[in-house]
């Protein structure tokens, strides 16, 4: 480029007046420098963000607070008692934790609905899925309860819709009852088309100062729900194994940016240790073969399905699966608040804590006992909206609730009688069953029996021996029919074999069905499998292998529920009345009742 040198002077002429003006520290006739403003600093990318997960598993449609305690520890030793529960002081606990951290999930790892108080099975748990709503939760892991009313059912209570897929009514409050806002999560329910029946896994993304992570999370069921289920619910449907489900999903959620991996599933175990207790002391069930074939590459386990509260540090157990594993409890009585920090240079969680919160709302009063709140433990108020909404149904519900049955001369409780492993208030249901079935007209019964999963609640009557509707039905809030079939002596036998081994039904885990008093039979676990079952007689009459009887048990038996696919041999088979009303016309036909004797079952095993 040509410069001229008339244009070379003038840039020098320029140049020296502006040295001239910015020069010498001060010389006469100068002009001081002031530098610019300073540009603000650009912040710095975090080197981490801490993400906060919100855990309640097993909820069950407990709205109202359910009249329970937990044992914590007391400041000045000792322990004492918490009253916890309530799906309005949830809401608020829930918010509580929410407000410590932006970055948060809520998630549910199952059975969220199926077994509820009536409250909320009476108008098909919409009630409750509209309370979660409000409480703004992201997902929910499908537990087997969601299962109860079938696969049709409980896509209604995703998407929506006022359908009837059951005896009941649906939207008899809500005319136009919305579904849930929050993810159904499905991974391991798979439809014969490959495809799962909800979503297998969901991404929640986190910024904190121009830095994004994200967290995956794989939801599913335990992949025995079917033997625990009416199978006609689950038609169709697979259940696969849940570690090998979640490890095939890693990949996919590592190449869609998820730093984190969480798998919420509807599987358990127990622990010999207080709900908070970080030891995981005593750790047992059948969560534990998922977790030692899980992928390391699991960050944290939220898991349910046995009501145990725990939180344990799985490395302490299996340094080669190094996982967080929690669990709520039960009710919505706990809440597990979970932390982790996760590198954002690595993508690595570099830390990970938590702790089950009593969600303590409102003092109780049950029998003699008065459980008052403490102050040694967080209150939480009732959330107004999710309040007024229980109140709705409640309202709709109490003279339904209220109203009076029978008489009862004693309590008839669950608790299983050693060895035998009857329950009074399951074998007072199988005479009810008998009872409702009996007449030639209902099916000509001999033998009816019951499966103590289908026994929800103890039967306490009032002071005055009063039984209410509310209480049969929360003891049988399924919604069963009962069915009687014919089947010979050798098919029943064989039945009662299925007890001791059957799949989940194990000489060490039995699940043991209550007779009715018509029925007598002993049992030996020291003898063979197929040779336990001995001294089967019907009102005291031995039973032969060849004669054909007549068998009451519920629509969910009736098809297999509970392994026991024996059932699925009977023929001539008869619809009946519905489980509750047969529990209801036995109390009323025999008031005062007194609770059975459990003397029906004998236990030989030397």
């Amino acid at each position: 480029m040509h410069i001229s040198l008339k244009h070379a002077a003038l840039a020098g002429a320029i140049a020296a007046a502006l040295l001239s003006a910015c020069g010498g520290s001060g010389g006469s006739g100068g002009i001081p420098f002031v530098p610019p403003p300073a540009s603000p600093d650009t912040p710095s990318t975090p080197a981490s963000i801490d993400v906060k997960l919100i855990s309640f598993n097993d909820l069950h449609g407990n709205l109202e607070p359910p009249r329970l305690s937990i044992t914590a520890p007391a400041a000045a030793g000792g322990t004492v008692a918490v009253p916890a529960g309530g799906a309005a002081y949830m809401a608020s606990a829930i918010a509580s934790l929410k407000a410590k951290n932006p970055n948060n999930a809520v998630v549910s790892a199952g059975d969220m609905i199926g077994a509820s108080p009536l409250v909320s099975a009476l108008f098909l748990d919409e009630p409750t899925i509209e309370a979660v709503n409000q409480m703004k939760i992201d997902f929910n892991a499908v537990g087997n309860h969601e299962f109860d009313k079938g696969q049709t059912e409980l896509l209604r209570m995703k998407n929506g819709g006022c359908a009837k897929n059951t005896p009941l009514e649906p939207c008899r409050v809500n005319k136009a009852f919305p579904g849930a806002n929050f993810g159904f999560l499905a991974a391991n329910t798979v439809k014969s088309d490959g495809s799962t029946l909800f979503p297998a896994t969901g991404i929640k993304s986190f910024t904190k100062d121009g830095a994004t992570v994200k967290v995956g999370f794989i939801g599913m069921t335990l992949k025995g729900t079917p033997t625990i289920v009416t199978p006609s619910g689950v038609a169709g449907l697979n259940f696969t194994d849940e570690a090998e489900t979640a490890n095939a999903l890693i990949p996919q959620l590592k190449s869609q940016g998820a730093d984190a991996i969480v798998v919420v599933v509807h599987e358990g175990g127990t622990t010999t240790v207080g709900y908070n207790d970080k030891s995981c002391a005593g750790l047992s069930g059948d969560i534990l073969p998922i977790l030692d074939k899980l992928d390391a590459q699991v960050d944290v386990v939220i898991s349910g399905h046995t009501h145990r509260p725990y939180i344990c540090d799985y490395g302490k157990t299996n340094p080669a699966k190094p996982f967080l594993l929690t669990s709520a409890g039960q009710y919505g009585t706990l809440l597990t608040d979970i932390d982790i920090t996760i590198d954002t240079r690595t993508r690595k969680v570099t830390a990970k804590k938590a702790d089950n919160v009593i969600v303590q709302g409102e003092a109780f009063t049950s029998g003699a006992t008065t459980v008052a709140l403490t102050d040694q433990y967080p209150v939480f108020g009732k959330n107004q909206e999710v309040a007024a909404l229980i109140s709705q149904y409640a309202a709709v519900a109490a003279p339904l609730v209220q109203r009076v049955v029978g008489q009862l001369s004693g309590p008839v409780t669950r608790t299983q009688v050693i060895p035998s492993r009857e329950n009074a208030l399951g074998n007072l249901i199988a005479d009810a069953q008998l009872a409702a079935t009996t007449a030639p007209a209902k099916g000509g019964a001999q033998i009816a029996f019951m499966n103590p999963g289908g026994v929800r609640a103890d039967l306490v009557p009032a002071a005055s021996g009063d039984v209410s509707y509310g209480q049969i039905f929360s003891v049988q809030p399924f919604g069963n029919s009962l069915v009687v079939k014919t089947m010979t002596g050798a098919q029943i036998k064989a039945l009662l074999e299925q007890q001791f081994n059957s799949g989940t039904n194990t000489v060490a885990s039995p699940r043991v069905l209550l007779p009715s008093k018509s029925l007598t039979y002993s049992y030996n676990l020291a003898q063979p499998a197929g040779s336990r079952i001995t001294a089967m007689a019907l009102n005291g009459t031995a039973m032969t292998d060849a004669a054909n009887y007549r068998v009451t048990m519920n629509s969910f038996l009736a098809t297999g529920g509970d392994n026991f696919t024996i059932f699925n041999q009977g023929t001539d088979s008869l619809g009946g009345d519905q489980d509750v009303d047969a529990l209801e016309a036995y109390i009323a036909a025999n008031s005062p009742l007194a609770p059975p004797a459990t003397n029906r079952i004998t236990n030989l095993t030397p």
